[in-house]
């Protein structure tokens, strides 16, 4: 698949972007085992044009995660196409993603996200100024629409199409659903059976298995599919899909030992990220490395059969130490192999 001039290979996977999820140093773990194209957490315009020092820091991007793509969100044009030149002049990603997607209520509930979704002319405007004002690709992640009476993907899909887009992800639940329910793949593969669709289309929703995302590629022949919530805690995800894809087989080799490893790198290099802020010297601190990796730790699948896990997992959300996390893993560790 190429998006613009970027070659991302045959049937790439893609790391979504999601807030307080994938800041840098998660972004490096899962491109380095396999994802094709990473995604910042979204960015606020507005924030971004009052340079909010969190909102600058969520933009650094290093050349090691390239591919690498800034997502931004906001509701009106001006100030998102001020925060996509910032964007394209400060961090220098490889793609500006547009978030028309995000269904939570201070974001869609404001009009920007999935809100955008009950405003379609303003959507293309922001689209094609956005489109106008920078050299760099643009894409746009949205869902099949507001409601289960409003599915209009297959008609918007050509729309931002003609506004100049590179690609498209598509979420395939609709903004009132949330994350509730199964994701509805039909409609992707409707839009990526459109003669008049070609961009690269993006499937997005409920991938949480190698067999799931190889199934994604032959059932409903989307160019790309993109992991979110199943990379909680499982950074090695890319890792069992794209072998499977490649290979038909899983990797045999990802023991116990081997996916705690990574995880005590993951908040280790949390920390290393956090130390190294410059926007914000009084936040730089082994703290603020912890707090962005702790919800990792507790949505970690290795930890299911855990008995009465909840009670570790308050403590591990409550940690303020790598001594403490690492303490609690391998207090966990012992108590897997017991059962």
């Amino acid at each position: 698949m190429k998006l613009s001039n970027i070659d991302l290979g045959e049937r790439p996977v893609l790391l979504a972007p999601m807030e307080d999820v994938t800041d840098q140093a998660f972004r490096l773990l899962c491109k380095e085992f396999g994802a094709a194209m990473v995604y910042s957490e979204f960015v606020s315009a507005d924030a971004l044009i009052r340079s909010v020092n969190r909102s600058l820091a969520k933009i650094v991007v290093s050349d090691s995660e390239r591919p690498v793509a800034v997502q931004i969100y906001g509701r009106d044009v001006p100030s998102m196409v001020e925060a996509a030149k910032i964007v394209e002049q400060e961090a220098k990603p490889d793609v500006i993603d547009l978030n028309f997607g995000c269904p939570v209520k201070k974001v869609a509930g404001k009009g920007a996200g999935a809100g955008m979704l009950r405003n379609i002319p303003l959507m293309l405007d922001i689209t094609r100024e956005v489109v106008k004002a920078v050299k760099l690709p643009v894409t746009v992640k949205t869902r099949l629409g507001w409601d289960h009476e409003s599915k209009n993907i297959v008609e918007l899909s050509e729309q931002l199409q003609d506004c100049g887009i590179q690609a498209l992800t598509i979420h395939g639940r609709t903004r009132s659903q949330m994350y509730t329910g199964e994701a509805d793949w039909t409609l992707i593969k409707k839009v990526k059976e459109n003669p008049r669709i070609h961009i690269p289309i993006i499937g997005n929703g409920d991938i949480d298995s190698a067999e799931k995302a190889l199934n994604a590629f032959q059932e409903f022949n989307v160019d790309a599919v993109m992991v979110g919530r199943a990379s909680f805690g499982r950074p090695w995800i890319f890792r069992e899909i794209r072998q499977y894809i490649d290979h038909g087989t899983l990797p045999d080799d990802m023991t116990l030992e081997w996916k705690m490893d990574v995880l005590k790198r993951q908040i280790r290099e949390s920390v290393e990220c956090s130390l190294k802020r410059t926007d914000n010297p009084r936040k730089a601190t082994e703290l603020g490395g912890i707090m962005h990796v702790r919800r990792h730790l507790a949505s970690s699948p290795i930890f299911k059969g855990i008995p009465d896990f909840r009670q570790m997992r308050i403590k591990i959300l409550r940690a303020e130490t790598m001594e403490e996390l690492f303490d609690l893993m391998n207090q966990a560790e012992i108590m897997i192999k017991k059962h």
